[in-house]
């Protein structure tokens, strides 16, 4: 693992594999072991975080780097790139408070341990089997065939994905 990423996780898999499933599933099992998680999710879409026309996206087309929009429940940054390339996972994680574990959605080409949720039902390629992929598990239906090294996760078990995860990245419970 990357010195400059500690405590950083990768969950990959094809679209519709469950990915976005499992890290929500994930959450409340590891707040309930007293631990803070971040999450990032990668997109190859233009986001779009506020409706055509709001003063925030109308700060941003008039040039703003950033906008901040803030409110008594939560604040959100939106950082324009303006042409430049998009910035290494490292410099996001940097962005983010400090935290127990940050989950990585996306980001498959960074150098970070991954686990893949697959589902050989939707037909797709697995991704563990590529070079150089970093995958250190694999998450997928019980039931499932896969013939694989890696050790296999049950999909529909979030609790033992996420103790899997923290013994890997040696994640200790604070309750």
């Amino acid at each position: 693992m990357p010195a400059n990423l500690p405590r950083v996780f990768g969950i990959a898999g094809r679209s519709g594999s469950g990915k976005t499933t499992l890290i929500e599933a994930m959450l409340p099992q590891l707040a309930a072991l007293g631990l803070s998680v971040n999450v990032i999710k990668h997109s190859h879409h233009d986001l779009q975080l506020e409706p055509p026309g709001k003063d925030s996206a109308r700060f941003r087309q008039a040039g703003a780097q950033e906008v901040m929009v803030a409110s008594p429940y939560r604040f959100a940054i939106v950082h324009e790139l303006r042409g430049q390339p998009e910035p290494p996972l490292a410099e996001q994680v940097a962005r983010l408070s400090p935290a127990d574990l940050t989950l990585v959605e996306g980001f498959k080409h960074e150098a970070i341990p991954r686990l893949e949720v697959y589902r050989p039902a939707n037909g797709t390629a697995a991704l563990h089997t590529e070079p150089d992929s970093g995958f250190v598990a694999v998450a997928t239906p019980e039931d499932a065939p896969l013939d694989t090294a890696l050790p296999r996760l049950p999909l529909d078990n979030p609790q033992a994905v996420a103790e899997f995860i923290c013994e890997y990245l040696n994640i200790t419970a604070r309750r």
